[in-house]
């Protein structure tokens, strides 16, 4: 029988819709941390229940690949950012629009009239020995034409852990220096490739599930993106990490 989450819901006592999603998704298996914490922000949003509906298959997908404890924390990550978007009811939030299994961005979101591309990461371990494969491995995914965004998310309790400004100055040094191989080694064509690839990001947001507050999310706009980040849709996705 599934445990009682911190918001006092479990699988067996969520509704019988919930119930049946969770089960779908999980593949019976309900009784698990993950299962039970899903099944908690089903039964309290029905935005993200709608959202998890339509991208079942996806979903149960990515659970299913998720084979060791950090995979199915990068899947979690995936989910609880959905989760926190849709409580800004003036956002709509599609998985994998690109196509399940192609590169792309995670998330494709129409905000007020603005649309943008929401690709968000786990950084394993230490952040501060984090590194920038993190972020070299997202700026790959991005596609051009549209405001593109990354959320790196770290473990800990204050987002300003991971040092974003110091990771894309550092980039861009060896990237000047024309560090060709450091960017092909991490599937660039080599230092011009990252440089295009960049400019493709018009924003990033480091957040930590764990802090309260301000302190959860620190964002970082690129001054070398080819389309800006709309401001407005950069002020609702920082308070839907600050604020969940």
């Amino acid at each position: 029988m599934g445990g009682r989450t911190m918001d006092g819901v479990s699988t067996s006592t969520a509704p019988p819709t919930v119930q049946r999603l969770v089960s779908y998704l999980f593949d019976q298996a309900t009784d698990d941390a993950l299962a039970e914490e899903t099944s908690a922000w089903l039964t309290g949003s029905a935005r993200f229940r709608a959202f998890a509906d339509a991208h079942r298959d996806k979903i149960r997908k990515k659970l299913r690949g998720a084979t060791d404890a950090e995979a199915r924390r990068d899947v979690r990550t995936e989910l609880r950012i959905a989760q926190l978007l849709l409580a800004d009811r003036r956002m709509t939030v599609a998985f994998e629009a690109y196509g399940s299994g192609r590169p792309g961005p995670d998330f494709t979101v129409t905000f007020r009239g603005d649309r943008f591309n929401l690709e968000v990461t786990r950084l394993r371990g230490d952040p501060a020995g984090a590194g920038f494969g993190g972020l070299l491995a997202k700026v790959r995914q991005l596609p051009p034409s549209v405001p593109n965004a990354v959320v790196l998310a770290i473990d800990g309790t204050d987002a300003a852990a991971y040092d974003i400004v110091t990771v894309a100055r550092t980039l861009r040094t060896r990237a000047d220096a024309k560090d060709d191989d450091l960017f092909m080694a991490r599937g660039f064509t080599g230092a011009r490739g990252f440089h295009d690839r960049l400019a493709r990001l018009g924003i990033s947001f480091t957040w930590a599930d764990g802090a309260s507050g301000e302190a959860r999310a620190v964002t970082w706009t690129n001054p070398a993106a080819r389309i800006a980040f709309p401001q407005r849709a950069a002020r609702a996705v920082r308070a839907c990490l600050t604020e969940g």
